[in-house]
Order: structure tokens, then C-alpha cells, then sequence
């Protein structure tokens, strides 16, 4: 346990798994109190579970971030579980289906962009509405490299809405600065996670894939994206405005 965030109180959102969860144990290790946030209690109790293990502090606390009487009640939880809240970190979000521009279907258009987009907008909206009235603090975005830095075929849907987080961060960046709200995003390519699977291919066919594909010859490691999104949130960035930061292996360069 380190001490970079010793007495800060953390909100993470999509910490059931994955990337979030990979955030909320760094925090956790480096003294910060976590909120764990998600839709399904099972995944978040067991990130809560390998905190406390490893001696942190965390609550877990369900709600979705797309209403915004739950995006609402997530800032509110945690100041009552924690005393307060200094950073946030948003990284809840959905890849969607597969396929052209013509044949998405309309329906799940505007789920994608519902979780992606809008939700982070909820989330930002209260968790902005509580730090410039309590000092301040600092908001992580987790955006995507697939946007506003790269396309690929059939997934418009996530690269339209994870495009429109990037600009989401720094005009609300521009908008907060001198409320004390510091807020940055993350843009990760493809990470070690099972999103970045296709349907049915092996571990050794996706390790394969991907050093064909990513110049640095690898998928990024959660941790990488954990350590990031920690330095962003922390005083060492404190000159970083509206940054978005991307992690790809140099797939976009």
C-alpha cells in the first residue's frame, strides 16, 4: 500500500470487471477509500472482495449511470459511505453490435450512445455538481482510441460515441477549471480484456492477431490504463486540462 491517495474518496463507475476494476484496486493500493460502481452487485462485490484482501477500503454501490436519479445517488453514496469525494472516475460502457452503418439497428444506436455518451454526461453532471461545491477534484474519463483517434469498419456506433466523450471531456474541462474541477480523459486501443476478443477465437489466435496489428506487438495490460488513469487523478497532473491521453501501442501514431 502506498500513500498517493491516502484520505481521497474514489467513485469509479463499471468496476465489476475489466479496465474498471483493474482502476479501483490501483486507487485502493495507493490509500484511496473506493466506490465501486456498476448495474450488477455480484461482479462489484467481488472487485470489493480483492480491495479489501489486499487491506483497502471499498464500498459497492449499483445503479445505472444512464438515469440520472441513479447517476445522482452514486455522488450521494458515497459521500455518505466515504465523508466526501475527490476524484471520479468514469469508465462504464458498452461495445455494441457489430456491423455497417446500413444495417444497425436503431434500437441498439441508441443504447450504445445512451451507456457511452450520455451516461458519462450524467455521471459528470453530479459528480461535477458536488466538487465545485466542496473544493474540487478530479474527473477521468475512460474514452476510447476507436473515435475521435481511429476507425475501424462496423463499429460506428462506439467509435460515434466514445468520439463525442473525448469532446464531452474538454469542453467540460474548459467549463470547470475554475470551479477546482480538473477533468481529463483516457483513450486505451485494444486491452487484455475479453472486449477485445472476437466470437470464438483462442488466447493464442488473439495474441497472434494482435502482434500483427499493434506496432509496440501486444494488447495493453489493465494495469497500464490503471496507472494512467491514477495519474491523471493525482497532483503530479495538476497542470493537465482537457488531456486525453492515449493508449494504444501506437496503433493510432
Amino acid at each position: 500500500m502506498t500513500t498517493r491517495f491516502a484520505d481521497k474518496s474514489v467513485l469509479v463507475t463499471g468496476a465489476g470487471s475489466g479496465i474498471g476494476r483493474a482502476i479501483a484496486l490501483a486507487f485502493a493500493r495507493e490509500g484511496a477509500r473506493v466506490a465501486v460502481a456498476g448495474r450488477s452487485a455480484a461482479p462489484l462485490a467481488e472487485t470489493v472482495e480483492l480491495i479489501e484482501r489486499a487491506g483497502g477500503k471499498a464500498v459497492a454501490l449499483t445503479g445505472d449511470v444512464t438515469n440520472g436519479e441513479d447517476a445522482a445517488r452514486l455522488v450521494r453514496e458515497t459521500v455518505e459511505q466515504f465523508g466526501g469525494l475527490d476524484v471520479a472516475v468514469n469508465n462504464a460502457g458498452v461495445l455494441g453490435a457489430i456491423g455497417p452503418v446500413a444495417d444497425i439497428d436503431e434500437a441498439e444506436w441508441r443504447r450504445v450512445i445512451d451507456v457511452n455518451l450520455t451516461g458519462t454526461m450524467l455521471a459528470m453532471k453530479h459528480q461535477i455538481g458536488h466538487l465545485r461545491a466542496h473544493g474540487g477534484g478530479a474527473i477521468v474519463n475512460v474514452s476510447s482510441n476507436l473515435g475521435a483517434h481511429r476507425r475501424i469498419p462496423n463499429l460506428a456506433a462506439y467509435a460515434a460515441g466514445k468520439a463525442a466523450v473525448t469532446a464531452l471531456t474538454r469542453t467540460a474541462a474548459l467549463d470547470h477549471i475554475a470551479d477546482g474541477v480538473r477533468i481529463n480523459s483516457v483513450s486505451p486501443g485494444a486491452v487484455d480484456t475479453p472486449m477485445s476478443g472476437r466470437p470464438g477465437e483462442s488466447a493464442a489466435a488473439k495474441a497472434a492477431r494482435m502482434k500483427a496489428e499493434i506496432p509496440v506487438g501486444r494488447a495493453g495490460a489493465v494495469e497500464e490504463v490503471a496507472a494512467a488513469v491514477l495519474y491523471l487523478a493525482s497532483g503530479e497532473a495538476g497542470y493537465t486540462v482537457g488531456s486525453d491521453l492515449v493508449l494504444d501501442g501506437g496503433s493510432s501514431a
